[in-house]
């Protein structure tokens, strides 16, 4: 198994598990016989990144990460195990770069008062068409 590189980061293979198991769906006596899918799991602790790093995938994760601590990956798309290996991998890489990407915290803004007056002049029609629908007296 390959070394994951996250945002320059490199996250050497030891930390890395994998286990295969049959998949499902259609496929015939392939699908019976043969263990393709791959579950590459990952424990969080043991990550060589800063305590800080590592809550912050811990919070942006937390669906996927067992309580143990461990992140589950899990492909069984491809037909061969090779495949579905690196689907796995690549996926685990692209899961924690998001997770270690930094966010810049939003600027509020207001509503601009041009969108407000099209919105109140739009409700006016509106109600005027309604209005013209209904009997008078």
């Amino acid at each position: 198994m390959r070394d994951l590189d996250v945002n320059g980061i490199v996250i050497p293979s030891r930390f890395l598990r994998a286990t295969t198991s049959r998949s499902g769906g259609p496929g015939g006596q392939n699908v019976n016989k043969v263990e393709t899918r791959v579950t590459i799991e990952i424990e969080i602790d043991a990550l060589p990144l800063p305590d800080e790093q590592k809550q912050r995938i811990r919070e942006r994760l937390a669906t996927r990460i067992s309580r143990e601590g461990v992140l589950h990956v899990t492909s069984q798309s491809e037909r061969t195990q090779l495949a579905n290996r690196d689907r796995a991998l690549a996926r685990i890489e692209e899961l924690l770069a998001d997770a270690l990407r930094e966010r810049r915290p939003r600027k509020k803004s207001r509503t601009p008062r041009g969108a407000k007056e099209k919105r109140l002049e739009q409700k006016k029609r509106r109600s005027q068409t309604k209005r013209l629908r209904s009997r008078f007296d």
